[in-house]
């Protein structure tokens, strides 16, 4: 009998797993998911060290870096990405900038309110591909304010979620929006502590301690169920223990003044004085003359290195090898294999990971790598996001 019931759980648990996975998958390639970076550029940039005969490869994720990168004058960038929403989204961000208007741009993805959407999106119809003219199309409400929506910041999967955590969170304490503004207007970090320590019994109140452990949830906000089993057999206190120590780190020990990242979720919108690089006005003509070193592609790493090869001297990864690694080993060799075949001795190689090490890289990969743990273990604390168990560094010999 005893035999009969494991296995009845282990096909409860199989079951569960192939729909989780399922979910993910129609969530990702039905939706748009990100609707900004959640790594920090300021580090990226640090580690990546850009100059005029870079040639990168990136996972274009909102496409708000790929824009920050161009600051430091590399000779290309190509933004890859599997979902071509968020190619899309860097496409609208770019035809922006070739329109030239600064506060317009701003509008948009500062204040993420642009009421008369349609108008403008028939004067970028020059600067934008086909697929992308038409998402945005479709999604003109995307830019719209109301009571369930009130800034593109709570739109896409992500945006949502975040937007149904700042509900539950202002609905806790009548002067809760005050707190928060405060927050993010602290000058030190004594004030910050303060201020949250007024802020976290609503913030990790019984609903949104509820909802960050829900795989529905990790799905929406782009985390599959390979990242989440790594978190939890990893960290200490599992998934709801590491999602209160990373949003405490941030809130806690790093300075707030510059943390955009987090404003946007938890304010709906920029400042001129906090927000990404390639919204700020003295960047504008840079970005602008530099735009059309960004191309984009909708293909995966693997696919886009097999049909463009060349000598590149940069690949960030973010964290989808941490997928690669629990669902497609195969691929995952594939993809190393291609990054070698096209790097130079000296590129250098960025990627992130929810676990807390990175162990899946192939060790005929690992052979041809000089890892940089010291630089990478330095800043990995800095990150103004926060989210990521660790990461991961390396130069090709």
């Amino acid at each position: 009998m005893e035999g009969v019931i494991h296995q009845t759980r282990k096909l409860r648990t199989r079951i569960t797993q192939r729909a989780h996975d399922a979910f993910f998958s129609r969530v990702h390639g039905n939706s748009l998911v990100y609707n900004a970076c959640w790594e920090d550029p300021r580090l990226d940039r640090e580690m990546l060290h850009l100059d005029s005969e870079s040639r990168v490869v990136m996972i274009t994720s909102a496409g708000c870096n790929a824009l920050d990168y161009l600051l430091d004058n590399p000779a290309h960038i190509h933004a890859v990405d599997m979902n071509p929403r968020q190619n899309a989204l860097l496409q609208l961000k770019s035809a922006l900038l070739k329109h030239g208007d600064a506060e317009e741009l701003f509008a948009v993805f500062g204040r993420g309110v642009r009421p008369g959407f349609s108008e403008l999106l028939k004067k970028l119809e020059a600067h934008l591909p086909p697929y992308a003219l038409r998402f945005w199309g479709e999604k003109q409400k995307y830019f719209e304010s109301s009571a369930l929506n009130p800034s593109f910041y709570y739109r896409g999967t992500s945006g949502q979620v975040a937007w149904v955590v700042v509900k539950s969170l202002l609905q806790g304490h009548p002067r809760m929006r005050d707190l928060v503004e405060n927050l993010f207007a602290a000058r030190t970090l004594e004030d910050q502590r303060a201020l949250y320590e007024l802020i976290q019994p609503a913030l990790w109140n019984a609903f949104n301690s509820w909802l960050v452990q829900q795989p529905v949830t990790m799905t929406m906000l782009g985390v599959p169920r390979p990242q989440i089993r790594l978190i939890e057999t990893q960290f200490p206190g599992g998934l709801r223990g590491f999602v209160r120590n990373k949003v405490e780190h941030v809130l806690k020990d790093l300075p707030i003044q510059d943390n955009y990242f987090w404003r946007a979720y938890a304010m709906g919108s920029y400042t001129h004085d906090c927000c990404p690089n390639y919204l700020r006005a003295e960047h504008s003509e840079t970005l602008r003359d530099r735009i059309s070193r960004v191309t984009p592609h909708t293909a995966t790493v693997a696919n886009f290195l097999r049909e463009n090869p060349a000598s590149y001297s940069h690949y960030v990864l973010l964290d989808h090898q941490d997928w690669l690694a629990a669902h497609n080993a195969a691929a995952l060799i594939e993809e190393w294999d291609l990054i070698l075949q096209n790097s130079r001795p000296g590129t250098r190689i960025l990627l992130r990971s929810a676990g807390v090490r990175v162990d899946f890289i192939p060790a005929h990969v690992l052979e041809r790598l000089e890892l940089d743990p010291e630089t990478a273990d330095r800043l990995h604390p800095l990150d103004r996001v926060g989210t990521y168990g660790c990461t991961f560094l390396a130069t090709v010999k």
